[in-house]
């Protein structure tokens, strides 16, 4: 960190300046969370443009859409730390404050004060506590909605996107699916360029729409509320999966 760098700011700038800046930050994790489920990509945003009120950020491991009528804050954040390593963050936020995801340098501080040192230091926020998003060490029941739907589509063996649609952020991977790892309460999905984990017990049904040869999984919650969590691909995909409770 560098001597002028605050532990945690408000930048005064647009958000879309800001952003423009993510390429030069090395690899970039964008991480969110929405109804039990963490999406993240990782790896460098290689483009950032802005396409009126939306920031789309894509690459090789990037694709994603920022809606900056929602986001419109952008707090730096270097207080947190994996292995005496800092891993600062660019958290985005709606005018309340609240913070919607963030964008987290994983190359480490250097890069990261870098590619922000022409907006200044910002103004200085107080420190808060941040919560890890994992659970304990609990066993993934065998019932589960989540591991049962990926084994499911892991059996089909057809690619399919996995999207997380919360406001202020649509992101998006696609490919075939790795094998699901259950472990510390999560059913886990992990590839170089993606991570999905989905908290046991949080899904409680798909709602199913068709559309021609496709289909679209979305998540719903045990008040049939949805989650943002959606899978999409070929119906032959999607065989066997079971729906669960479904209010759709």
């Amino acid at each position: 960190m560098t001597e002028t760098a605050l532990p945690r700011a408000l930048l005064k700038q647009r958000p879309a300046e800001i952003l423009a800046k993510l390429p030069s930050m090395g690899r970039v994790m964008l991480s969110a969370r929405s109804g039990g489920a963490t999406h993240e990509r990782m790896g460098v945003v290689e483009n950032v443009v802005v396409d009126g009120d939306i920031a789309l950020l894509s690459g090789e491991m990037h694709d994603s859409a920022l809606d900056l009528t929602v986001v419109t804050r952008l707090v730096t954040d270097r207080t947190s730390t994996m292995r005496d390593r800092v891993l600062p963050r660019l958290e985005c936020q709606n005018a309340e404050g609240e913070v919607l995801f963030s964008l987290i340098g994983l190359d480490g501080i250097e890069p990261f004060d870098q590619a922000l040192a022409s907006f200044g230091p910002g103004e200085a926020l107080e420190p808060v506590a941040r919560e890890s998003g994992m659970g304990g060490a609990q066993d993934v029941p065998e019932d589960d909605l989540g591991a049962a739907t990926f084994a499911a589509i892991l059996r089909n063996g057809l690619p399919i996107a996995i999207e997380l649609r919360r406001p202020g952020l649509h992101q998006l991977w696609s490919g075939a699916l790795p094998e699901p790892k259950p472990a510390m309460g999560f059913v886990n999905l992990m590839q170089p360029d993606f991570h999905l984990h989905l908290r046991a017990g949080a899904l409680a049904g798909w709602r199913r729409r068709n559309e021609d040869d496709q289909v679209e999984l979305h998540a719903e919650d045990a008040d049939g509320q949805p989650t943002g969590l959606v899978l999409r691909g070929a119906a032959a995909a999607f065989a066997q999966v079971p729906l669960g409770n479904a209010r759709g």
